[in-house]
């Protein structure tokens, strides 16, 4: 060891509070998984307890209306974070966000969350400005990144974030609008954009870890699916902005055989004993059902509103969770083995999709639905958090940044 690193050392262990902040600081996923895991156990109980009035928050904007921005943005948003901003140094081979700046990043996001639950004592500008603040920071911190090294194809993701924004603003300028609509589909652009590249290149290994390198070489995206599935979401994304309902519905329907094609062909069912894959799999299958449930809404055979939960809690609640377990194990030098209980957490995040989606096209008791599936969502989150958190604090075990 060096004298640096046993000045570090010593300097650690007289001050754990201050060294476990300053690894917190050290990489983006570190402090923005961790908000995200606490912010998912919080966020939807305090939704039911002001939906139910046990709770009078001074909230920035109705209930409903909060927990529709708090789903798809205050959750989602640190997810993106943490994910983009470290995968983005890893493409570009630059140096990441850490220290100051990064813990000023995450105080903008937590602004955001206290701004959204106290909003109502503060002015209206002021709430949206400090809310729409935090995506395009990090769109600008990964962005000088990719043009720096000139890797266009990853400008793709700026304009899907891109859209993510817009549909953000569109939320506070009309809260009853198409703004959720349009911010879920960006949001399951993007699950399809990054998904797409991880999971079969994850799946792909694991089966050539295991001597399966002819089923291995099949796992492949197809150049027409994506470029079918950028096309379709497309249109979709016009149709729904237009409110064409026809046409919403025959792209909903396009789109959801493209992507449960391009879903089947990476064979997520050969991986069905690693935990870690097929919680990727089963997330982004959720993303066809959402899609065919958007269809379905158009004819009014089932509630308008159906699909955003199968594609908020099943594919978002899944793959985030699924996401943020591997990553936080590879990048602190872990072997890709779950702690215990996370492979519970992935089963109950999607039994809880099941009995929200169940609750959503009014299929049995409404309430008893709601509250087991918010339940079987705060237990899983609530396991990612005990069992990451020290993982998150703790230095990688080879003593390299992570």
């Amino acid at each position: 060891m060096t004298q640096e690193a046993s000045l570090s050392s010593d300097r650690s262990a007289a001050n754990p509070a201050s060294a476990s902040l300053r690894r917190l600081l050290d990489y983006p996923f570190r402090v923005f998984f961790l908000a995200t895991g606490i912010w998912a156990v919080l966020a939807v109980p305090l939704w039911l307890l002001m939906l139910f009035g046990v709770i009078d928050a001074p909230s920035a904007l109705p209930s409903l209306l909060w927990h529709q921005h708090e789903m798809l943005f205050g959750l989602l948003h640190p997810a993106i974070a943490g994910f983009l901003l470290t995968a983005v140094c890893v493409w570009t081979q630059t140096e990441r966000l850490q220290g100051l700046p990064l813990l000023g990043l995450a105080l903008v996001w937590l602004a955001g969350r206290i701004t959204m639950l106290a909003g109502e004592m503060l002015p209206g500008g002021l709430v949206m400005a400090v809310n729409l603040a935090f995506l395009p920071l990090v769109m600008l911190d990964a962005g000088r990144r990719i043009v720096a090294v000139r890797q266009w194809r990853q400008l793709v993701l700026m304009v899907v974030l891109g859209a993510l924004w817009a549909a953000q603003l569109g939320f506070w300028l009309a809260p009853y609008g198409v703004a959720p609509s349009v911010a879920m589909l960006a949001t399951m652009l993007l699950m399809l954009v990054i998904g797409g590249r991880i999971t079969p290149a994850f799946s792909a290994g694991w089966l050539r870890m295991r001597g399966e390198t002819e089923l291995a070489a099949r796992i492949a995206n197809r150049r027409w699916l994506e470029r079918s599935m950028l096309a379709l979401a497309a249109i979709l994304l016009v149709a729904v902005v237009l409110q064409v309902s026809a046409l919403v519905a025959v792209a909903a329907l396009a789109l959801a055989v493209v992507t449960a094609a391009r879903i089947a062909l990476w064979r997520g069912w050969r991986v069905r004993a690693e935990p870690l894959l097929w919680i990727l799999h089963l997330s982004l299958a959720w993303i066809p059902v959402a899609l065919l449930l958007l269809a379905l809404g158009q004819f009014g055979l089932v509630p308008a509103t159906a699909w955003l939960h199968a594609a908020g809690v099943g594919a978002m609640g899944g793959l985030i969770l699924g996401v943020m377990s591997r990553v936080a194990l590879g990048h602190t030098g872990r072997p890709l083995v779950l702690p215990a209980g996370i492979a519970s957490a992935f089963v109950l995040i999607h039994a809880g999709a099941v009995l929200r989606v169940t609750a959503a096209v009014s299929v049995g008791p409404w309430l008893p639905l709601i509250a087991v599936s918010t339940l079987c969502w705060v237990i899983a989150y609530g396991l990612f958090v005990a069992r990451y958190t020290p993982i998150l604090l703790a230095p990688r075990p080879d003593g390299r940044p992570g």
